[in-house]
């Protein structure tokens, strides 16, 4: 742990810790007090870096959603044609739903914090246009709602199945979804 007064990446480092803690505990299981030990910091440097908890929650929240985007980016930035992208849509929901418990619980505990509280609706709308933008790089910007909206239902659905729907399924969703799309 730093220690001193010149420590650069103690406020990502509390940012982190929130993270960790909210997809352990969920939202409500975090206080100043564990992200502080868990970040290894004194707790008065809480109240330095941010101004309260919405504060911290709204930029761990951020920083969470620039990690999602970028796996957006990832898989939906390479491809070349309609088809192309119909497949890199399947892969993501197939990374995503196979991928990290840590991200799944974290998305869900922000839509779920955005349903409770007006204030982060707009940070969940910011997601959701972010990852939209990428989408709407190889369809229509009314059809790129649409795979969106079933990247989020089918991710959420295949990380709980006890026996996961297969890639052929997916891409046969986006698929439908996809092909009365106008370029």
């Amino acid at each position: 742990m730093a220690t001193g007064l010149t420590d650069p990446q103690r406020r990502a480092r509390v940012v982190a810790a929130t993270l960790d803690l909210i997809a352990e505990d969920g939202v409500a299981g975090v206080s100043h007090r564990k992200i502080a030990a868990r970040a290894g910091v004194p707790l008065g440097s809480m109240t330095y870096h941010f101004s309260g908890i919405d504060e911290l929650l709204g930029e761990a929240f951020r920083s969470f959603t620039d990690h999602i985007v970028a796996l957006f980016d990832a898989h939906l930035t390479p491809p070349a044609d309609r088809d192309q992208a119909r497949a890199a849509v399947a892969d993501l929901i197939h990374a995503l739903s196979e991928g990290s418990q840590r991200d799944l619980v974290l998305t869900q505990e922000l839509y779920t914090l955005a349903a409770r509280r007006p204030a982060y609706r707009e940070l969940a709308r910011e997601r959701m246009a972010r990852s939209r933008a990428h989408l709407e790089k190889h369809f229509a910007p009314g059809t790129a709602r649409q795979p969106d909206a079933l990247i989020e239902g089918l991710t959420l659905h295949r990380a709980l199945s006890p026996v996961p729907h297969d890639r052929a399924l997916t891409l046969e969703a986006v698929t439908r979804i996809t092909a009365t799309d106008r370029p």
